[in-house]
């Protein structure tokens, strides 16, 4: 009884009367509205981070050492950048260039109307519309994915728009989740977070080399060949990830400790899988996708937490 006035017990005290009236102010159609749409934004975080599990293991495990309040912020840009990938690199038997063009148009329709019945597009036009993404760095990705539709060989103009394009303003993307609207924070990052996001793809491209060219005919690597494919090439290639990883490491060191180790994590990951790269020959390459057993994963993934907590990155 001590929340009511003592000389009048039918009163109601401020605080439920102030409860009351707001919920007097909403028609219990717009509460129940509400209720739906949170399961529904739920629905689409969930989507969202399965895509992320089913297709990354690495992503996957870097993104769990992120704060969680970043997690389905990341988990949203992974799966919707996954789900554009997999038009153009996956389903051979049906309409790619109009299920991009219609990925695309529900994307910013999304963006715009702060929804999508499209799970995945709805969880990242909330990180879109929350964050203030630049409406660019989308735009510049799904003209990557374009590019995949048609695009054989490259040149070096153009293999520099694509690694912008699939993979830099990816990187973009998420420093604007991690520095939470800091824009001195974002310009300060901004580079390494682009050399990053190159790495990763370089390393993707040496990984994914015979399927991309004996299945997909594709051949992003600049003024190489091939169907001649050299240990000299291979090794120009290598040096170049390299020092964009040494590039990228000084930016992972200053990021904010909500996601600096998660992006690590990522980073020591790439980094095995290129130097398993550099110690077998360019044939070998070009015949099999090489890759980090998950054993080898949990391993680094303790000997990265070790060094990330002795400061020795």
């Amino acid at each position: 009884m001590s929340g009511l006035p003592k000389n009048d017990p039918n009163v109601l005290p401020q605080s439920v009367m102030k409860t009351m009236a707001t919920y007097r102010c909403k028609p219990s159609s717009d509460i129940s509205n509400l209720k739906m749409k949170e399961k529904f934004d739920k629905l689409s975080a969930t989507c969202s981070r399965e895509t992320t599990r089913l297709y990354s293991t690495s992503f996957s495990l870097g993104i769990f050492f992120f704060s969680k309040e970043l997690r389905d912020h990341i988990h949203a840009i992974y799966g919707f950048v996954r789900l554009a990938d997999e038009i153009v690199d996956s389903f051979h038997d049906y309409p790619k260039s109009i299920l991009l063009a219609e990925f695309s148009a529900d994307c910013f329709k999304a963006i715009e109307r702060g929804i999508s019945t499209n799970p995945v597009i709805n969880s990242f036009q909330e990180v879109v519309n929350q964050f203030n993404i630049d409406h660019d760095l989308i735009r510049q990705f799904l003209k990557s994915m374009e590019m995949d539709l048609d695009e054989q060989s490259y040149t070096h103009d153009k293999y520099n728009e694509y690694i912008m394009g699939s993979a830099q303003v990816v990187g973009l993307m998420c420093l604007h989740v991690f520095t939470n609207g800091d824009q001195k924070e974002f310009d300060r990052l901004k580079v390494p977070a682009m050399k990053l996001g190159s790495a990763f793809q370089k390393v993707n491209f040496l990984r994914d080399l015979q399927a991309d060219y004996q299945q997909l005919n594709r051949s992003y690597f600049p003024d190489i060949n091939l169907s001649s494919f050299s240990d000299e090439n291979k090794r120009t290639i290598e040096q170049e990830i390299i020092n964009e990883f040494d590039e990228a490491l000084s930016g992972i060191r200053e990021l904010p400790a909500s996601c600096r180790k998660g992006v690590y994590l990522a980073y020591v990951y790439y980094r095995q899988l290129l130097l398993k790269i550099t110690r077998i020959p360019a044939n070998q390459v070009m015949s099999e996708r090489i890759r980090v057993s998950n054993g080898q994963k949990f391993w680094l993934m303790f000997d990265s937490l070790v060094r990330y907590k002795l400061n020795v990155m």
